[in-house]
């Protein structure tokens, strides 16, 4: 069996501050969170699944459950979520825990209570992370989220 290589930086604190771009897939890319289509005025919309609104509801509560933590943009696609997440100091007891696990820890526990309350699998195991260097590279996945709407079929996670 080949070892699984390993995603994140190596050595890096991922409860530094700062902004960080994570995208994290179906299970087999199932799409099973929402469907790509157009509104009204032709352009391009998200509608969530019911499953897809429960992923929607605990991004949406992560700042209440980290307080250190906000979502600056997210968007549920049909088989994967794009989030840029902005880490603040925390005040928090110093050593209270892993300084390095804050990130990981978040996206674990999306994925478990996502899991839980679906009552299936419906994560890969790991995700994608790219820590955001500049306001330049922030615009950037910015924008790549608020349009992966529009490029839903050029898209490299798309399956027709």
């Amino acid at each position: 069996m080949e070892a699984r290589k390993a995603l994140r930086l190596g050595g890096y604190d991922y409860s530094a501050q700062g902004v960080y771009f994570l995208t994290l897939c179906t299970h087999n890319r199932r799409c099973i969170l929402s469907a790509v289509g157009r509104d009204d005025l032709g352009a391009p919309c998200v509608c969530l699944t019911e499953i897809g609104a429960v992923v929607d509801r605990y991004i949406g509560s992560i700042p209440r459950a980290y307080p250190n933590v906000a979502v600056d943009c997210y968007i549920v696609m049909p088989n994967h979520v794009h989030l840029l997440l902005r880490v603040s100091p925390c005040d928090g007891a110093p050593g209270s825990s892993r300084p390095t696990a804050l990130i990981p820890r978040v996206i674990a526990a999306l994925k478990r209570f996502t899991n839980r309350e679906a009552g299936s699998k419906l994560w890969q195991r790991s995700y994608y992370d790219h820590i955001i260097r500049d306001e330049a590279d922030y615009t950037v996945r910015y924008n790549y989220i608020r349009d992966n709407p529009a490029r839903w079929a050029e898209d490299e996670y798309f399956i027709p």
